[in-house]
């Protein structure tokens, strides 16, 4: 596998972990830094870069989403979507720093564009939260600093 596909896929792997896809993308960065092949820095960056993509995505879809609550195919049962409302309410913006915790922080984000949070607040919410995670994951696998 060449060096920028690497880079692609670990993207790709955090961009689809921090949408509504059941996905983890820590055992994808933990695994590239346990080779010690790739730069600590820019693995981090990349898959933080991804991660933060893909919470946008989430705000994006929130801003026009409940329009849709009632269809079949709709990807968030009605009692999560409202789990995470009543969440975000009860805590404001300050809930998007556990916007990186699995199960919870994907909802809180998609809950942050129903709610009308503006952009440049969650954008920079998320991105202490998601850029810190990869950071810890990296100091705890490496000795990077």
């Amino acid at each position: 596998m060449t060096e920028l596909a690497t880079y692609a896929g670990l993207f790709v792997a955090a961009l689809a972990a921090a949408t509504i896809l059941p996905m983890q993308s820590e055992a994808a960065l933990v695994g590239l830094l346990l080779t010690g092949e790739y730069s600590t820095a820019l693995l981090v960056l990349v898959a933080s870069v991804g991660n933060v993509l893909g919470s946008c995505i989430n705000w994006l879809l929130g801003r026009g989403i409940e329009r849709f609550s009632d269809r079949r195919w709709f990807p968030v049962s009605p009692q999560r979507l409202e789990r995470a409302k009543l969440w975000y309410r009860r805590y404001g913006k300050w809930s998007l720093l556990a916007s990186w915790l699995p199960l919870v922080g994907d909802p809180i984000t998609v809950a942050a564009g129903v709610l009308r949070e503006p952009f440049a607040a969650f954008l920079v919410l998320v991105s202490i939260a998601k850029v810190g995670r990869y950071v810890v994951l990296a100091m705890a696998t490496t000795s990077w600093i």
